[in-house]
């Protein structure tokens, strides 16, 4: 901030964290949404506070890719968290840095006294990452996904050891 810039509210504190422990899905979809780690994260650091979650003044989450069910994650968090209703909740996305988008969004609300008392985080759930891919991708999985099972298996087996991590397509598609 620039020093000659004015604001209207006082110093910015950062009064409690928490935090989910890193989880694993190993290949499938894990056990928990988003929303769910925030959710059991902020229930948690809500309840260590003297105040109740109806006099916050906003929510804010960064998460770069919330589920079908949870589009407005802030939102769905501030009401299972019993915020209330009331309390205006929004999401930010900014790819490897929602979480701090997040916090920075809170400081400027707080520095420009839009809020005095915000909820402001971050939330990831990797393995619920809904999955693109490009229509060379798409073709080839739509073609390989017609074939016989045990030459899927061969193809596939063949693809994954023949391109050692890359994420081009195969030179030869399959059935052809």
């Amino acid at each position: 901030m620039k020093p000659d810039r004015k604001v209207n509210g006082g110093p910015v504190f950062i009064i409690d964290g928490a935090r989910t422990p890193f989880l694993r899905a190993k290949g499938k979809p894990g056990p928990f949404r988003a929303s769910d780690l925030a959710i059991q994260c902020g229930r948690v650091l809500l309840g260590r506070q003297n105040f109740d979650p109806t006099e916050l003044d906003e929510v804010i989450l960064g998460c770069a890719a919330p589920g079908p069910e949870e589009a407005n994650i802030s939102r769905v968090v501030a009401l299972r968290t019993g915020c209330g209703d009331h309390i205006p909740a929004w999401t930010v996305q900014r790819n490897c840095a929602s979480g701090m988008q997040a916090l920075d969004s809170a400081a400027q609300n707080i520095l420009t006294g839009r809020s005095d008392l915000v909820l402001a985080g971050g939330t990831e759930s990797m393995s619920h990452y809904p999955l693109m891919f490009n229509s060379g991708m798409v073709d080839w999985l739509s073609d390989w996904n017609r074939m016989d099972s045990s030459i899927n298996t061969l193809s596939w087996t063949h693809w994954q050891n023949s391109n050692s991590g890359s994420t081009t397509l195969p030179k030869t598609r399959p059935g052809g």
